[in-house]
Order: C-alpha cells, then structure tokens, then sequence
C-alpha cells in the first residue's frame, strides 16, 4: 500500500519569505507579469499567491480587482498586510469559496509544482473562470535530467507535486475546455498560457 504524500510547508517561513525564495521567484515574476492581458476591474484571481507580491504587481500596474488564495495560514496573513484593499482568502486550490464563472484572469506562480490535485485545480479553474478567461501558469521548466530527477526524490520523500512541461500542462486542462494560448520561455522559467473555450 502506498504511503499518503505530504503537501510543502511554508507555514514557519512566510514572513521571511520575500527575502528568501521570493527573491529567487523574481525571473518568474517578471516573465508572468510580461504576458498577462489585464484591463481595468478585471477580476483577478492567484492561486498559491503566497505572500501577494504577484497582486501587488498586477494591481500596481493595472486597476484591477484582486483576490488571492494559499493554503498557508501565515502566507495569506502577508499576502492581506501587503494587500489590504483585495480579497485574500485560506483556501486549496480545487475548493475555492468564489462563484461560477466569476474571474476574468487566473494566475498561478511558482505554485504548480506543489498542487497535490492538479486535475481538481483544473476543473475548479474552468469552473470560476469565464468563458474566453485566461489562465496564466508560471513554473520551472528544467531540462529532462532535471526534470526527472527532481520528480524522483519528490516521490522517494513523498511530498506532493512535480514540475511539467507545457504540453503535459495542456493535456491537464484539455478535458476541462482549455485550449492552449502559447507559452514563453526565459532561462528555467516558463509560462504556460490558456484560455477557457468560450463555446462552454
């Protein structure tokens, strides 16, 4: 029988985490922040948005209305400090507490690779998502060795997640309406880009 994977734990580092990890996360900040098409009042949704410096790019660079989820307690704590005037919330990403077709945007950054339940993810997002909505992926994109190595000791440690390369991200969502819309690749970073079929 196998032995249940554990999720990674941010809980203790949140308030450190801008110093540390995030400034390593800046290559996909930026690389995201280049492609995603904003307009004003949008509906802006980050999955995983740890500590909310995605929002705050997004909101300081368009009006938006933004929201944000983490299942880390402490990072949705940061994320509402750097983040007031949005709607921060505690949540997984295959259960949010949002309305049926209510986003105009979805992002993800650096948060793919730890989602224990990416098919859940999916179908969540095509269900809060409009029609003609995009989703915006932004994750490590490692050459194959890495890749696998790197998928390999996540399974020997049985921590949830793995990191994908575009076209196993697209096969993720193709079931549940998402046509591919391009990706964009800048050293290890990439971002994978859909949009939700408007014919649903």
């Amino acid at each position: 029988m196998s032995k249940k994977t554990k999720d990674f734990n941010f809980e203790n580092s949140a308030a450190k985490y801008d110093d540390r990890v995030g400034k390593m996360s800046d290559r996909f900040y930026r690389l995201l922040l280049g492609q995603v098409k904003l307009f004003p009042n949008a509906n802006v949704l980050d999955v995983g948005c740890g500590t909310g410096t995605v929002l705050r790019r997004m909101a300081d660079a368009c009006e938006i209305n933004g929201y944000g989820i983490d299942a880390e307690k402490n990072m949705v704590s940061e994320a509402k400090r750097k983040c007031p005037d949005m709607n921060i919330q505690f949540s997984r990403c295959e259960n949010t507490p949002f309305q049926n077709q209510y986003f105009d945007v979805i992002t993800s950054c650096m948060a793919y690779h730890h989602f224990a339940d990416r098919t859940g993810f999916a179908k969540e997002a095509a269900r809060i998502l409009k029609p003609g909505g995009r989703l915006y992926i932004a994750d490590p994109n490692f050459p194959f060795v890495i890749r696998k190595l790197m998928n390999g000791f996540f399974r020997l440690i049985r921590v949830a997640g793995a990191f994908y390369k575009p076209d196993e991200i697209y096969r993720d969502f193709a079931e549940y309406g998402f046509v591919p819309d391009g990706f964009v690749k800048s050293g290890y970073a990439q971002v994978v880009k859909l949009k939700l079929n408007e014919l649903l």
